[in-house]
C-alpha cells in the first residue's frame, strides 16, 4: 500500500488511526455481527455511536446543557437556506459579513427568504482580506449575524470573532471545526460540513444554544426545523450511520492528541512552515491575502507564470501530493493544512517547493 500526502480541500484527509479501526470493524462492529452501515439507527448499538460523538464534542469544546449537538444531512450548503427559514422572521433582517463565494452563496439564499443587509463585506478587494470590527454595520431589526469563519478558496480566515451585542452571531465553520479553540460561547448557532476536519462527506453537524431553538419559524416543513432534530437526538429520519460513526472516531483521535489545543499548535506549525517559505522567496511565490487575515486551513499562492504553475502541480503529484490545485474560479495553488494532515507533508511540500525554486526560479 502507498498512501499520497493528502492536500485535498474536502472531502480531505482523515487520520490514518480512524481509518485503519474501522476497517478492523468494518465487518464486525463490536461483535453486532454486523457493519456499522447495516445497523439500525434505532437499535441500542448506533445510539451508542451517536451519543459518544455529541458528547466528544461537548467535551472538546467545554459546552454544557445550554448547547446542543446535531447531526444533519445535505451540507452546509443546505444550512444556507434552514438558518434563514428558522430564524428570519417577518419585520426582521438578516445581516451578512461577504468574504468570499459560500458567504456569498448564504447570503442568497437569505434574499429569497426575507430581507437582509449586507453589514461588511470585502468583495471590493477581491476577498484578500477579512473585514474589521469598525467595519461591520449591523442593521436596525437584526434577526441574526452570520459570518464564514474560514474561506476555502480564497485563504482567509477570521481571527477576532465580532460583537455582535444582544443580535445572534451565526457562522459556517465547515473548514475549520475542530482546528482549533472556538469561543463558541460567542456564538448562537455554528454549523460545519464534516469532510475538512473531523469526518467523511455526508454528515453535517450543528451546534446551536439551546435557548435559540425556541424563536425558530414554527411554519418550516419538520425536516427542515432544528428542533425536530433536537427533539429525537438528530435521529428523526434515518442518519448517515457510517459517517457519524468516522466522526466519533476523528474527534476521539483528536483527544488522543491532547485535545483542540493540541491540534491548534500542529495546525499553526504546518502554516508557518508554508507561509514562511512563500515570504521568503517574494519573487516567487505570492500570496494574495493580507498577512492578517491569512488562512491556517488553506494556504493559497501563486507562481510567476500559469505555465510554472502547471509544472508545480504535476511534478507535486508526480511525487505523490495531491489536491494542490486552486480553486476553478482563482487558480494558483491551495495547501489544505486540515487536522489529518501530517507535519511530513507540510514539511515534504515545503522541501518541493525550494526545490522547484532553486529549479526553475
Amino acid at each position: 500500500m502507498s498512501r499520497v500526502y493528502n492536500f485535498n480541500p474536502g472531502p480531505s484527509a482523515l487520520p490514518l488511526p480512524v481509518l485503519e479501526q474501522a476497517q478492523h470493524e468494518l465487518l464486525d462492529y463490536q461483535g453486532t455481527g454486523m457493519s456499522v452501515m447495516e445497523l439500525s439507527h434505532r437499535s441500542k448499538p448506533y445510539e451508542a455511536i451517536n451519543q459518544q460523538a455529541i458528547e466528544r464534542t461537548k467535551r472538546l469544546f467545554g459546552l454544557g446543557d445550554e448547547y446542543t449537538v446535531l447531526f444533519v444531512q445535505g451540507g452546509a450548503s443546505l444550512q444556507f437556506a434552514m438558518v434563514p427559514l428558522n430564524f428570519l422572521h417577518s419585520g426582521k433582517v438578516a445581516n451578512y459579513v461577504l468574504t468570499g463565494s459560500w458567504s456569498d452563496k448564504a447570503l442568497k439564499e437569505a434574499k429569497l427568504i426575507g430581507a437582509t443587509h449586507t453589514a461588511a463585506s470585502a468583495k471590493a478587494e477581491g476577498y484578500t482580506r477579512i473585514p474589521t470590527a469598525a467595519e461591520i454595520q449591523i442593521s436596525a431589526n437584526a434577526a441574526y449575524v452570520h459570518t464564514t469563519v474560514n474561506n476555502t478558496i480564497f485563504g482567509t480566515q477570521w481571527h477576532y470573532t465580532p460583537d455582535t451585542g444582544d443580535v445572534p452571531l451565526i457562522a459556517d465553520v465547515s473548514s475549520e471545526l475542530f482546528s482549533r479553540p472556538l469561543p463558541l460561547d460567542q456564538y448562537a448557532l455554528v454549523y460545519a460540513g464534516a469532510q475538512k476536519n473531523f469526518g467523511p462527506a455526508g454528515v453535517t453537524m450543528v451546534i446551536a444554544r439551546t435557548s435559540l431553538l425556541e424563536q425558530e419559524n414554527p411554519q418550516t416543513p419538520a425536516i427542515l426545523r432544528y428542533s425536530t432534530h433536537a427533539d429525537n437526538n438528530s435521529l428523526y429520519n434515518t442518519p448517515p450511520t457510517f459517517g457519524v460513526y468516522l466522526v466519533g472516531l476523528v474527534l476521539g483521535w483528536i483527544e488522543q492528541q491532547g485535545g483542540l489545543a493540541a491540534v491548534d499548535a500542529l495546525n499553526r506549525q504546518k502554516a508557518a512552515l508554508i507561509y514562511n517559505i512563500i515570504d521568503g522567496q517574494p519573487d516567487f511565490f505570492r500570496c494574495p491575502v493580507q498577512a492578517d487575515s491569512r488562512s491556517l486551513m488553506n494556504v493559497v499562492f501563486r507562481l510567476p507564470t500559469e505555465e510554472l504553475e502547471e509544472q508545480f502541480l504535476k511534478q507535486a503529484t508526480a511525487a505523490g501530493m495531491v489536491g494542490l490545485k486552486g480553486h476553478r474560479s482563482v487558480g494558483g495553488v491551495r495547501v489544505s493544512l486540515y487536522n489529518a494532515v501530517p507535519l511530513a507533508a507540510a514539511e515534504t511540500l515545503g522541501a518541493f517547493m525550494r526545490d522547484f525554486v532553486q529549479r526553475h526560479g
